[in-house]
C-alpha cells in the first residue's frame, strides 16, 4: 500500500443504500402528490440534498421549505435502514486497511443523521472513526472540501490519499482535492478524466495494493 489514507464515499460505495434512498425519495414525492420522473434515480445519485431539492423545486414544483422537505424524506428513509446491506467486498477491504494502520474516513454528501444511521446499521462504527457529512462542510461534493477535510482530520497530505466513490459527483470532488481517485460505479460506465475505473471489489483491491 503506497498511500497513507483511503477516503470512502458511503452511499453506493461502502453500503448499498442507493435503492433505499430512491424508494424513500419516490414515496416522499408521491405523498405530496408529485409523480417522480422516470430518470430521477440516475440524476440523483451522488447529489447533495440542497441541489437535489432545488432541482425538484424547479422541475417538479416541490413547494415545501427545505428543512420540512428533508424531515419528510427522512421519515420515509429511516424505517428502511434496517434492511441496509454493505456493498459486496467493501467492508472487508475497509477492515484489511484498518488492520494495516491505513488512515480511513467516510466522506458523504448525506446528512449526519443518515451517515451515523447507515454506518451503525452495517456495523461500521468504532473508536476513532472519522466521517464527514454534508453538515460538516460549506461546499459538498463535487467541491473538493469534503475530501480535503478528511485529509486534514487524518493528518495526511491529499496527494498521499486515495478517494473511492461510485458517482461522477464524488469522483469530481476527489480529483479536485488532488487525490488519486478511484471510480467504482454500481454498473460499468465511463468516468471523469483522470480517475481510475474499477468494476469489482477484486479490481479495487488491486488498485489499493492489497
Amino acid at each position: 500500500m503506497r498511500h497513507k489514507a483511503v477516503f470512502w464515499d458511503m452511499d453506493g460505495t461502502l453500503v448499498d443504500s442507493e435503492p433505499l434512498h430512491h424508494a424513500a425519495l419516490e414515496a416522499a414525492l408521491r405523498e405530496l402528490g408529485i409523480e417522480p420522473p422516470a430518470d430521477l434515480q440516475e440524476r440523483a445519485i451522488g447529489i447533495a440534498a440542497g441541489p437535489l431539492y432545488e432541482m425538484l423545486r424547479a422541475e417538479q414544483g416541490l413547494s415545501l421549505p427545505f428543512e420540512e422537505w428533508i424531515l419528510h424524506k427522512y421519515g420515509h428513509y429511516m424505517p428502511l435502514v434496517a434492511d441496509l446491506v454493505p456493498r459486496p467486498g467493501a467492508l472487508e477491504i475497509y477492515g484489511e486497511l484498518r488492520v494495516m494502520g491505513i488512515h480511513q474516513a467516510v466522506v458523504s454528501n448525506s446528512d449526519r443523521l443518515v451517515v451515523d444511521a447507515n454506518l451503525r446499521a452495517v456495523g461500521l462504527s468504532h473508536p476513532g472513526m472519522r466521517s464527514i457529512s454534508r453538515n460538516d462542510v460549506i461546499e459538498p461534493k463535487p467541491a473538493a472540501e469534503p475530501f480535503l477535510r478528511a485529509a486534514y482530520l487524518a493528518g495526511v497530505d491529499p496527494a498521499d490519499a486515495v478517494a473511492v466513490d461510485d458517482s461522477w459527483t464524488g469522483v469530481t470532488a476527489g480529483l479536485a482535492a488532488g487525490m488519486r481517485t478511484i471510480f467504482w460505479p454500481e454498473r460499468p460506465m465511463e468516468g471523469p478524466s483522470g480517475a481510475v475505473i474499477v468494476n469489482s471489489a477484486e479490481e479495487l483491491r488491486y488498485e489499493l495494493g492489497l
